[in-house]
């Protein structure tokens, strides 16, 4: 019996690591009963997927509002397990309790010869493959949203705010463009091209850039502006909820701040969440609000975005 057990506890480990999940994450999973993953596109012979998690039966109609999340990790790591951390876990459980699909992604990391332009033409792609294939997973096509933390916090804003044209993908979802109702993005960089967000911060000696851009900033300008939420940013851009600890030395606070002065200078609806006493993640002692606090608010506002 016991070498049984053994043999289970190596294969459970074993399919985590090649299915990208941790044991933890693995028992919060197993809590959802209504979840599919499924390929949305393959580019460079690697399928990239997404995982896709279905409110109760009684929740569900013939056409669901839906939220998609894109994970951070620096932009070179991460999962799309993310979704399962502590600061949108507890959104995720409301959003499926309102009747709320959610979507989470996987997407390419900055490594190699791809950079996180190639990340927003993938979260573009997801959203699109959604749209094309609603009757299939009985989703709304005009509401659903995007959300993400950290580095998906910034994908998150610049897939929304990105014009399609910029960022083409697979060409058989081309005639479809997302157009999202809302955004959350927590602690997210908000602006490539602007030195004053920059001390203090992970971009401080500008060397992240080769990782973001794929090549230092200043041999990669144009690219750098239109990886810039505050650049693309508009009056007509759809409600951005930013939620943003105080204490963050990873992507300070004055990232979401430079954006909510670029959104009163341009007339935008944008809006910006201070946790107090928190770090990178919400990370902290006596944070106020708190996680379930800053979560119930992030669920409201979606809730009265998509409805």
């Amino acid at each position: 019996m016991k070498n049984i057990k053994l043999i289970w506890v190596v294969v459970l480990c074993w399919t985590t690591v090649v299915m990208g999940q941790k044991p933890q994450e693995q028992e919060i999973l197993n809590t959802f009963p209504n979840q599919e993953t499924v390929v949305y596109k393959t580019v460079d012979g690697r399928e990239l997927d997404m995982l896709i998690f279905y409110p109760d039966i009684s929740k569900r109609t013939s056409k669901n509002p839906w939220m998609m999340h894109v994970h951070g990790g620096g932009w070179a790591g991460g999962t799309k397990y993310n979704m399962l951390k502590k600061a949108f876990l507890g959104t995720l459980k409301s959003l499926l309790d309102e009747g709320v699909v959610c979507v989470t992604i996987q997407y390419r990391l900055a490594k190699g010869k791809s950079n996180a332009y190639d990340a927003v033409v993938d979260a573009k792609d997801a959203a699109r493959f959604l749209l094309k294939n609603a009757k299939q997973y009985k989703l709304d096509k005009k509401h659903y949203g995007v959300w993400g933390g950290s580095a998906g916090g910034h994908l998150s804003l610049v897939t929304a705010l990105g014009d399609d044209a910029d960022f083409k993908g697979n060409s058989e979802f081309a005639k479809y463009k997302p157009k999202f109702k809302c955004v959350v993005s927590y602690f997210p960089l908000t602006s490539c091209v602007n030195p004053k967000i920059r001390p203090g911060s992970i971009f401080e000696d500008g060397k992240l850039f080769e990782r973001l851009l794929g090549a230092p900033l200043e041999e990669k300008l144009e690219l750098a502006k239109l990886l810039s939420p505050t650049e693309l940013l508009q009056k007509k851009s759809p409600p951005i909820l930013l939620i943003h600890g105080d204490k963050d030395t990873v992507l300070p606070i004055s990232n979401s701040e430079y954006m909510m002065a670029v959104a009163k200078e341009k007339k935008a609806n944008v809006e910006l969440l201070t946790i107090k006493n928190a770090a990178h993640s919400f990370h902290g002692d006596a944070i106020s609000p708190s996680i379930e606090e800053l979560n119930k608010y992030a669920t409201q506002f979606v809730l009265s975005q998509l409805n």
